[in-house]
């Protein structure tokens, strides 16, 4: 649970960024702004503005200055170094797992199109998914996520909103076509917005997704309801051993989560949508109540976890998560930013946000398989982005 910030440490903390940005000011080096809600930092590099960064491939962040480390530093962890262009073209990239190969999965949610991707940029059309409407919001065909058995079975997991709910199902690939359309979970309520739709093998080899509270709050502190939850199944859709409730929930208390990822010590962490206020970064954990309606962001609710982190809505708005070398990665779609978190043994360190409006609407960020490095996708043809189909990309970013 997240706990204030002693007083001393608060003003040793601001004091250290002050006289540390002051020297980077002076140096021509950074541009730092903190933002509310939890201690956060801005990076530009040399003097130039992201998007002239970006654009050049060079790091939009103070280790290419190499004179800079702000507070809660990196440890020797690896930072954004580059950003590039991987893939064009796209409308509304949502999920995206990896297959042996080293290539991705990757879903539309408003075609209900899977696509396969290499990491050299070639694109190929595997197939419509079946059963998929959209919400005319925030439904459609959203997450995916590979078989750790692929090889074996070749089977891939979808969540997607259907005629009458939303729903996760099985289907096979086996590297050239899609079928055998096998539903697991049924009965998910959709809405126009909160529909979740996260998907995400576990360490523990277990499915894990997010649903929304689908615009019904009460939803999400009701045990029996799939709505504003995380779910945990077996590869059947059955309930995984060691479940709380002995039912698919896991934790309660969720209104849109977005995004699921596990750090080297197996902790799951969760980013968040909020309401009006907060955006969250969760530290999940069986059983836990996660506070929505009852609270946004940190409160002092008997019974609700806090977030470790938060945001104010427009600084995040928060969808993909990924871990990666000591640090989980937020794509923010209003922010327009991605956002690194340190991650402590204990807790996190100062989130500190990248590329901030060079790209727009930010949906999923992935760890590449064997590389420091991280697959991001735009989602500038969605509503909130309102640019014209094709208009998003996807983009890699180096780490070092």
């Amino acid at each position: 649970m997240a706990r204030a910030p002693h007083p001393l440490r608060q003003t040793r903390r601001r004091t250290l960024l002050a006289l540390t940005a002051t020297t980077a000011l002076s140096a021509g080096l950074l541009t730092a702004t903190t933002a509310t809600g939890n201690a956060a930092t801005t990076h530009r590099s040399a003097g130039t503005s992201h998007a002239a960064t970006a654009g050049s491939g060079q790091l939009p962040s103070t280790a290419d200055a190499g004179a800079v480390t702000l507070p809660g530093g990196h440890h020797g962890r690896s930072v954004p170094s580059a950003i590039r262009t991987v893939s064009e073209g796209w409308s509304i990239p949502w999920g995206l797992d990896w297959l042996p190969d080293g290539s991705a999965l990757i879903t539309e949610r408003e075609t209900f199109k899977l696509f396969r991707l290499t990491q050299a940029g070639k694109r190929v059309e595997i197939g419509t998914v079946p059963n998929v409407v959209t919400t005319n919001g925030e439904g459609g065909l959203l997450g995916l996520a590979v078989s750790p058995n692929w090889k074996r079975d070749h089977h891939i997991f979808l969540m997607h909103s259907a005629e009458g709910d939303n729903r996760i199902v099985r289907m096979t690939y086996d590297g050239t076509t899609l079928g055998e359309y096998t539903p697991l979970v049924t009965g998910i309520k959709k809405y126009n917005y909160h529909n979740g739709g996260r998907l995400q093998f576990g360490p523990d080899g277990y499915l894990y997704a997010t649903t929304g509270d689908a615009f019904q709050a009460a939803l999400a502190q009701d045990k029996t309801s799939l709505n504003g939850k995380i779910l945990r199944m077996t590869t059947e859709g059955k309930p995984a051993p060691g479940n709380p409730y002995g039912s698919l929930v896991y934790s309660i208390g969720h209104r849109n989560p977005q995004g699921l990822t596990w750090d080297t010590q197996g902790r799951l962490w969760e980013a968040e949508f909020g309401n009006n206020a907060f955006d969250e970064l969760n530290l999940i954990k069986p059983g836990k109540n996660y506070g929505w309606p009852t609270c946004e962001g940190q409160c002092s609710t008997p019974g609700m976890t806090n977030p470790e982190r938060q945001w104010k809505t427009n600084e995040a708005s928060p969808s993909g998560l990924t871990y990666a070398d000591g640090a989980v990665y937020l794509a923010a779609q209003r922010g327009q930013r991605l956002w690194r978190v340190p991650i402590t043994r204990t807790g996190t360190g100062t989130p500190e946000a990248y590329y901030t409006g060079d790209y727009g609407r930010l949906r999923t960020v992935e760890k590449v398989p064997g590389a420091k490095a991280l697959w991001l996708t735009t989602t500038n043809a969605d509503l909130g982005g309102g640019q014209p189909a094709g208009s998003d990309k996807v983009l890699r970013v180096d780490l070092r």
